[in-house]
């Protein structure tokens, strides 16, 4: 957690109209922050990609990130990960360059990262999602997985409920890992939180390749924003066959969540969610006869 959070000074100014904010509407105090640094990955000796994102869980970062670009999915093929030296201008270790060696035999991207999807590249959508069909190792469509619909619903609060950095600073994104159990009841087994929302994904993913769990059939990933396509991609290449969000998807991600035969849901808050793809998976309660 110290690395992940930092406090800093700031200024609070209160205008709610009481005596006291009369008096003193400027007053002096300390927020806690949710610390954002740069994260260089290395496959070996060779420069691939930096990330902005929250310190804490690196490896899975790193791994899940690894996964959700189709370079690798089994974990015979990651060799190893390690910190590289790196030191702040108080000769400090920084903790902020990761080398990953792979299996001698995956096929390393050209040069430089390797993306083949990004809400903000312009991307053709129909490209997109065959990209990804080209590179997916599982089938989420595949997944006999089915819920109750009270279940996936109840999600988002048992989230928040294991959201610490949330807790302390209320700039993060989470994503949680739940796996369905025979009497239809969730079971989490893995939440990240960071500054970005992919990353906190990309560290789920991570976790499960690392735990030698992938595909990940018979789970549902909850996270705190919305469904962006790569958010979907990211699930798909994980072999996860539900993906629900508190918020509302994007077109593309619906798109993606139907081709891959994922159930998707977004803006699940309180008692509401909205089914976008896959409906099959979800179970509701019998109609009371009238």
């Amino acid at each position: 957690m110290a690395r992940m959070t930092q406090r800093r000074k700031v200024h609070r100014f209160v205008l709610d109209g009481s005596a006291q904010a009369l008096e003193f509407p400027v007053r002096h105090r300390e927020d806690v922050l949710a610390v954002e640094e740069p994260l260089e990955i290395r496959l070996g000796s060779l420069p691939f990609t930096v990330t902005m994102r929250t310190p804490g869980d690196d490896f899975d970062l790193v791994a899940g990130f690894l996964v959700s670009e189709g370079i690798i999915w089994a974990p015979e093929q990651l060799v190893s990960l390690r910190f590289c030296a790196g030191e702040d201008e108080n000769g400090v270790q920084t903790f902020n360059v990761v080398e990953a060696r792979l299996r001698p035999d995956v096929e390393l991207p050209e040069r430089g990262r390797n993306i083949f999807t990004s809400s903000s590249c312009g991307i053709c959508g129909t490209d997109s999602i065959d990209a990804v069909r080209k590179s997916s190792h599982f089938s989420p469509a595949a997944d006999p997985l089915t819920l109750p619909v009270e279940t996936l619903v109840g999600l988002p609060d048992k989230l928040r409920a294991a959201q610490a950095v949330f807790e302390t600073t209320g700039g993060v994104h989470a994503a949680g890992l739940f796996r369905i159990t025979e009497d239809g009841d969730s079971e989490l087994l893995c939440v990240r939180e960071d500054v970005g929302r992919h990353n906190a994904v990309d560290k789920v993913v991570g976790w499960a390749l690392r735990e030698r769990l992938l595909p990940l059939t018979g789970t549902v990933l909850q996270v705190s924003g919305r469904a962006s396509f790569e958010l979907v991609q990211k699930a798909a290449l994980a072999g996860i066959p539900v993906l629900a969000a508190v918020s509302a998807p994007s077109s593309l991600a619906v798109e993606l969540a139907e081709a891959s035969g994922m159930t998707l849901a977004g803006f699940s808050r309180g008692t509401t969610l909205n089914v976008y793809a896959g409906r099959h998976r979800i179970t509701a309660p019998a109609a009371v006869p009238g």
